[in-house]
């Protein structure tokens, strides 16, 4: 914030900015003089032998290393696939290796010309998966990664780059937070590895680790990204794996690789449309305008009788609608004079289900990837732009839809609130009334414009004096620039008492991002030995900027009694040295150490510097003598693996620096009419620090039957220490009621399986069939830095129906969010029975000590199947997921639920159904009927994400364009006991949820 930012503005300078700029332009000057002295020849020798490099489709291959057998000699194969290599008077033997192709021994002899044809080596073309800092092929790899390239992505309408997954990966869930467009999804790695701090895990694009923050005017930060430029993820699931990223790594690790143009490839261009219908299936079930009316005649007198209008509205419908959307991608690809590109264009035009709501996205994006110096020197150019602009719908609509009276009229002629109808009297809106949902829509317009860039330029050089050398700078930058603003009618009820409101916001996000490392990978011939070593350094700075503005009233002309809040600034940064080397003898015993030494400005100096080291091992069984003859068995591999990752994302930028911060609206300084918000010392702790997370990680892969049947299986535990979260402290002992700090641990365990199928593939079908299967518990084992045995723990999960309850807690022993209430006591009916429950400590009393703790959230188990069957030019697709053993806490129920919503003496407001089951008055013992464990209900169920049917035409056009067609129904269906309107709820409380839609789109994919 703007008033502490002298106040850090010395350490961030002394430290880390200067330090950094210096070292950034010590390690670029160095950069420039190594690829100035690699450029000279090194050595003379007495004759030379050349070359042409093809592969067998007889084109020529692009840096193919050649190297002398024995020798440190080597050089790489230009763009026309040539070399030049000096050789000795006996020539000697000539090894060359390319990724993707079968490595080949040739011998020299007296030969001056000496042409070489390599043979593609199909698994590994497909085997390289993309690591922190680099790549490395599959059969190296030993720790936990999951690879989806765009081949398994899911189908239909994808808005944001999560959907493209969703159900692929075990071990990754993945759930919407509604059906809003462009909303986004939570991401859970292996459930995740905190309480107080993000459990996001850290997403990379081209090797800029993105700020995940949230960008003002936009539903989402990843609906910034178009999914069309996306080729492959790489998610890093285990420590061993994430701890070259260190403080970050704790949740895990997606590496998001964008599609790039080909070297030599023609000039192509590919357009690709989709158009999709959004309609929704089913409805919160509340009484009809006939079952309300009767049910108020049947139990309350004339005075609620006579509030009863003569109206038969479904509100749910006036507010909901069948929405459209297309989705347009047109990309240009190809080489020139040896200069690989790719242009795409995006637009999106989404409209929402509740009506109002909108998202248009425009995106534009670049990459060049030339290379130089012979093919010393390869550079990958990536820019992307993309502009969003939203109009959002108010979702407190729901809500007030499932409430509102069904016998009211939409429309009144009461011209104070528009000429919608409202409950009020002459003074204005009942203060507790619910609000005409569709005013709430028409009446109010909150819109927002967003412009996000990400780009990176990577250069990376391979020595000419020594090829297994590589020295590699990565320079990016993430940035959004935002704007928009709130009108409020002066007719709309909610506005009516400041004659409506004007507000706007500004935001900017920047971060900039600079890597340098050195690899060397070397294949030791002699000592069947295969290493590939890194080294580096890493500089991320994030910078957020608000200005302040007024609220002026919908006139513009008077402001509003609360004056503008002060300017918001904050700014951090993050440096990390890293190491990794990864070790092959005789292509079966892998081991791989890694360690990172990170800083980060967010704590103090002594305890800002953090360690992350990780130790890995596989064994590749199937390379053993004892097997090499089984033919079933294509591949058997042991992976072992441990590690140490942190987490130092948890929204504050200064949380040990005593500082003042802004006052909140209850706390507010009056001068005249104007109230303004005041400065207060904060809490602070000195020694706060971040998470850290020890993972341990058991794994199989596994192929059989020349791989129609493969998999992986995987057992990990982590154990979480120094969670940052909220304690109270001691009085007097700090400056707050509250303070955030370093407090408890939490452990968890689990199993991931993957299962893929390829029973047929002939030459006109092909069936690929996959499986995968997670199982997860996670337990908390402290909560308080001393020992509280008989602690409730934490109290989480507030709900509506009343003030300040909370259905949740964080509690030792138990599962995080673990629901904490009362047990309800049933007839011999089988009907819960209002105002009894157990009393589970049986001192003949019904107080809070009866509560217990009863499921949770979290699904311990949870599955996804997808299937992809081609017969000739047809394509069936799909994707299923399930979730087993969650549990939803039914706030709609509990909260509209019973006979008091309709004992009002000047306003009425609809029940659920439920009402009808349960008979609740509501009129006593209000607060322990909304803490029932009856309102937790079974949330498991299995959905159908996403199903497609296509066809390919093949050429046409005169054999000048390829067309496919498709058709893909999303959101097919749900199988669930639960009694709600949707059970897949984040955070596990059901209360208006923006309910999603089923997806009805037509594609068109076609290449020229």
């Amino acid at each position: 914030m703007t008033n502490i930012l002298p106040k850090v503005q010395p350490t961030l300078n002394s430290w880390f900015t200067l330090w950094q700029h210096r070292k950034m332009a010590y390690l670029t000057m160095l950069f420039i003089a190594l690829l100035a002295v690699g450029s000279g020849q090194a050595f003379a020798q007495q004759r030379t032998v050349t070359g042409v490099v093809t592969g067998s489709d007889g084109a020529p291959l692009i840096g193919v290393t050649v190297a002398l057998k024995g020798t440190t000699t080597a050089t790489a194969t230009d763009a026309n696939g040539q070399f030049s290599l000096p050789v000795s008077g006996s020539g000697g033997t000539l090894v060359l290796s390319y990724i993707g192709y079968v490595t080949q021994e040739v011998s020299v002899g007296n030969q001056s010309n000496v042409n070489v044809t390599l043979a593609t080596d199909a698994k590994a073309l497909e085997e390289i998966v993309v690591v922190g800092y680099g790549t490395q092929r599959r059969e190296d790899v030993t720790g936990s990664v999951a690879t989806v390239t765009e081949e398994n992505f899911n189908r239909g309408q994808v808005t944001t780059p999560d959907q493209l997954i969703t159900g692929r990966v075990a071990g990754v869930q993945i759930t919407s937070n509604g059906g809003a467009p462009g909303s986004g999804s939570t991401i859970r790695i292996r459930g995740g590895s905190s309480l107080g701090a993000s459990n996001d895990p850290l997403i990379v694009i081209d090797g800029v680790p993105v700020d995940n923050g949230t960008i003002s005017g936009s539903p989402n930060p990843l609906s910034l990204i178009n999914p069309n430029d996306i080729e492959s993820f790489n998610i890093l699931k285990d420590a061993s794996a994430t701890a070259i990223y260190g403080s970050r790594a704790s949740n895990g690790v997606i590496i998001i690789t964008t599609k790039k143009g080909l070297a030599d490839a023609p000039f192509k261009v590919n357009f690709n449309t989709i158009a999709s219908i959004y309609r929704l299936t089913d409805q919160v079930d509340v009484l009809s305008a006939d079952e309300f009316r009767e049910a108020v005649l049947r139990e309350k007198g004339p005075s609620q009788e006579a509030l009863l209008g003569d109206a038969r509205t479904n509100w749910q419908d006036q507010i909901f609608r069948d929405a459209f959307g297309i989705d347009n991608n047109l990309v240009f690809s190809g080489s020139v004079k040896s200069l690989p590109y790719r242009v795409s264009l995006g637009y999106l035009d989404q409209q929402g289900t509740l009506k109002t709501g909108h998202l248009k996205r425009s995106s534009a994006a670049i990459n060049l990837t030339p290379s130089f110096l012979d093919d010393h020197l390869r550079v990958n150019l990536n820019v992307r732009g993309t502009l969003s602009k939203s109009r959002f719908a108010d979702e407190g609509a729901i809500g007030s839809a499932v409430a509102f009276d069904p016998t009211q009229p939409v429309y009144s002629d009461d011209s104070r609130f528009g000429g919608y109808y409202e409950w009020a009297n002459a003074n204005g809106p009942l203060l507790l009334s619910p609000r005409n949902p569709l005013s709430m829509l028409e009446q109010r317009r909150d819109q927002g414009e967003v412009f996000r860039s990400i780009g990176s330029m990577q250069l990376d050089y391979r020595f000419h004096f020594l090829p297994d050398l590589r020295a590699n700078l990565n320079v990016g930058y993430d940035l959004s620039r935002s704007e928009g603003g709130v009108v409020v009618a002066p007719t709309l009820a909610s506005g009516f008492s400041t004659a409506g409101s004007r507000s706007q916001y500004e935001q900017e996000r920047d971060s900039r991002l600079m890597d340098f490392y050195f690899n060397y990978a070397k294949e030791i011939t002699a000592l069947k030995s295969r290493v590939d070593a890194t080294v580096g350094y890493s500089y991320q700075y994030f910078k957020t900027y608000s200005p302040s503005f007024a609220t002026f009233n919908e006139a513009g002309t008077v402001e509003l009694t609360q004056a503008a809040p002060f300017p918001f600034e904050v700014e951090n940064a993050l440096i990390g040295f890293f190491g990794r080397v990864n070790y092959t003898f005789n292509d079966r015993y892998v081991l791989t150490a890694n360690i990172r030494r990170d800083g980060s400005s967010r704590f103090s100096p002594d305890t800002r510097w953090g360690t992350f080291p990780a130790l890995a091992f596989a064994w590749r069984i199937n390379q053993e003598s004892f097997l090499r003859n089984a033919t079933a068995i294509t591949d058997l591999k042991l992976r072992l693996g441990y590690g140490l990752t942190g987490q130092q994302d948890f929204g504050q930028s200064y949380p040990y620096l005593a500082r003042y911060t802004f006052s909140e609206n209850t706390a507010m300084y009056p001068f005249g009419n104007q109230y303004y918000n005041t400065l207060r010392p904060a809490e602070y702790d000195r020694n706060i620090k971040w998470e850290e997370t020890k993972q341990y990680n058991v794994g199989l892969d596994f192929g059989l039957f020349n791989d129609k049947f493969t998999g992986t299986i995987d057992y990990y535990r982590k154990e979480t220490k120094d969670l940052l979260g909220t304690i109270i402290p001691a009085a007097g002992s700090n400056l707050s009621n509250r303070l955030f700090t370093n407090v408890g641990s939490l452990e968890s365990e689990g199993v991931e399986v993957t299962l893929n199928f390829n029973p047929i593939n002939l030459e006109n079908v092909n069936w690929n069939f996959s499986v995968n299967g997670t199982y997860t518990d996670v337990t908390i084992t402290r909560l308080t830095n001393v020992d509280e045995t008989n602690s409730v723990g934490s109290p989480q999960g507030g709900i509506s129906g009343g003030t300040g309850n909370t259905v949740q807690v964080h509690t030792v022993g138990y599962t995080p969010f673990a629901f904490y209430v009362y047990k309800q006591v049933y007839n011999e009916e089988g009907k819960p029975v209002e105002g009894v429950y157990a009393d589970l400590n049986n001192d003949g009393i019904i107080n809070q000590n009866d509560l217990y703790r009863y499921k949770a959230p979290m699904s311990p188990v949870y599955l996804g199947f997808s299937n992809d069957l081609t017969v000739k030019n047809w394509n069936l697709n799909f994707v299923l997921r399930a979730n087993l053993g969650n549990y939803v806490y039914n706030n709609v129920f509990s909260n509209n639920g019973t006979y008091q919503n309709i004992n009002r003496t000047d306003f009425l407001t609809n029940m659920s159904r439920n009402v009808l089951e349960t008979n609740f008055t509501g009129l006593s013992a209000e607060q322990p009927r909304l803490l029932s464990d009856y309102y937790i209900q079974n949330a498991s169920f299995l959905r159908m994400d996403n199903i497609t049917l296509s066809y390919n035409f093949g050429k046409i056009a005169r054999d000048r364009v390829n067309l496919r067609l498709s058709g893909t129904v999303q959101n097919a269906f749900v199988i669930t006991k639960y009694e709600g309107l949707d059970p897949e709820v984040g955070g596990g409380i059901d209360n208006n949820l923006y309910p999603r839609a089923r997806v009805f789109s037509l594609g068109a994919n076609l290449d020229f």
